[in-house]
């Protein structure tokens, strides 16, 4: 495992959990994680020698911590931006605080990216010269 590249990668993840809490809508927001998610493919397999689908799996979890972070500190600034998102936390049928449905939907959201970022390195891997 490559975590000093993880955690420089992950960096997508911080500033993405914070422009989306305060400026990049949902829809927008759609747009820019597969763009992301290729260059941290192509450094991965770039960087990495072995473990790549790994490297992109916990890439993708350690972004999950970011943007949870982000979006829960940042919670009314986020929920002002994402209507639709913010009702779905705020209107969960198990009347838990907003911010921790935020969490645990952002895990399993953290998961299903993991596995595609994972993917996205292993097939990177294949096709990328390394150093």
């Amino acid at each position: 495992m490559n975590w000093s590249l993880i955690f420089k990668l992950s960096m997508f993840g911080l500033v993405m959990g914070i422009a989306t809490a305060f400026f990049i809508p949902s829809n927008i927001e759609g747009a820019i994680w597969p763009v992301i998610f290729i260059i941290c493919a192509y450094l991965i397999a770039k960087n990495c020698t072995q473990m790549y689908f790994t490297n992109g799996f916990c890439l993708s979890l350690m972004n999950c911590v970011w943007i949870i972070s982000a979006h829960a500190i940042f919670y009314k600034s986020y929920a002002a931006g994402h209507a639709p998102e913010a009702a779905m936390y705020n209107g969960n049928p198990y009347h838990i605080p907003p911010q921790v449905a935020l969490a645990v939907i952002g895990v399993v959201i953290g998961i299903a990216s993991g596995l595609v970022q994972g993917l996205f390195a292993f097939i990177a891997s294949k096709l990328v010269k390394k150093r």
